[in-house]
């Protein structure tokens, strides 16, 4: 059995799902109050002054802090349902190609739990990604074990199977957040280019 791991943002979508997300999550009144606040936020984030990771730590805090757990996730199971149109075709095609050979595979996203959950029950894959922290039923706006991008999303895998177990590891991803977890395949593609064989 081999063991396939995928990001989810840009390569086996299209596009990215965590900022719509938002915008469907968020009461309008909050997005009207925040959103001067994190103009700067999203300008350092935009001419790289910060990272993405930290970026979206700010921007869920904003969003999430003190919403109810069950209400989000309702939202996240509805938005779940959506997401299958964003498939890139090559990526349908190397998810099928690996769900053929029976091979694990293991969606490691810095997206949220709250949508991908649901979206990887749906299609019988592994999860690994950024989860939202709640407490008695609300919302923290911070992440439980923090972000999952960079070196977490290589730690994680790490740390969740021994990848002696599988006769090959595979990995797909498109951003600098990934080529940790790259390095951690027999067979790696970057931006849908094979990089390692």
């Amino acid at each position: 059995m081999n063991l396939a791991l995928f990001d989810f943002d840009g390569t086996i979508t299209n596009k990215d799902t965590y900022t719509p997300f938002i915008y469907l999550s968020v009461p309008k009144w909050r997005l009207l109050v925040c959103y001067p606040i994190l103009i700067p936020v999203i300008a350092a984030y935009k001419w790289q002054l910060i990272g993405g990771s930290i970026t979206r730590r700010i921007i869920s805090k904003f969003a999430f802090w003190q919403q109810d757990e069950q209400h989000i996730k309702a939202i996240g199971e509805d938005y779940a349902a959506s997401l299958d149109q964003l498939i890139q075709p090559q990526a349908l095609e190397r998810l099928q190609w690996h769900q053929l050979q029976g091979d694990t595979i293991v969606v490691v996203s810095a997206s949220l739990n709250v949508y991908l959950t649901p979206w990887c029950r749906q299609h019988g894959f592994k999860l690994i990604s950024a989860e939202l922290e709640s407490k008695k039923g609300k919302l923290t706006g911070s992440y439980r074990n923090g972000d999952c991008s960079g070196a977490a999303k290589s730690n994680r895998v790490s740390a969740q199977f021994d990848l002696q177990d599988f006769d090959k590891v595979y990995a797909y991803g498109d951003t600098e957040e990934d080529k940790l977890m790259l390095e951690l395949a027999d067979v790696s593609y970057y931006q849908w280019q094979k990089v390692t064989d």
